[in-house]
């Protein structure tokens, strides 16, 4: 069984200032919606469970955004976002898309008992 030795989300929004208040002001208007957002994020910023859960973890959870997500992140998910890739250590592989984490309905728990069973599914634990 190969190890996942980090997990990596990428949000369907810009990092920039201009992107976040963007992004803000359109998920408010119903226009914008990623779903690692609603996971991770109140409405301004990150929910306290998420940051005690990513700091419990014996793996780092790195996130990033559309625009500054690392190039071979970008070629995993081939930029159908939001997602959580497992980066193991010979590749990166998709282990929530967009679909799966909208099915977690704004739940981190719900998120993390997706990310074990796509773990599991593809022979890999963390």
């Amino acid at each position: 069984m190969e190890s996942i030795v980090r997990l990596i989300g990428v949000y369907d929004a810009d990092g920039t200032v201009v992107g976040e208040l963007s992004y803000w002001i359109r998920a408010r208007l119903g226009r914008a919606h990623c779903s690692l957002c609603d996971i991770t994020h109140g409405s301004v910023r990150a929910k306290p469970e998420w940051t005690t859960c990513r700091q419990s973890l014996a793996i780092p959870f790195d996130t990033y955004h559309r625009n500054d997500q690392p190039d071979r992140v970008r070629v995993a998910t081939a930029e159908h976002l939001p997602a959580v890739v497992a980066e193991t250590t010979t590749e990166l592989i998709v282990l929530l898309d967009p679909e799966a984490l909208v099915a977690c309905d704004g739940s981190l728990d719900a998120m993390f008992n997706a990310l074990q069973s796509a773990a599991d599914a593809r022979g890999l634990k963390y």
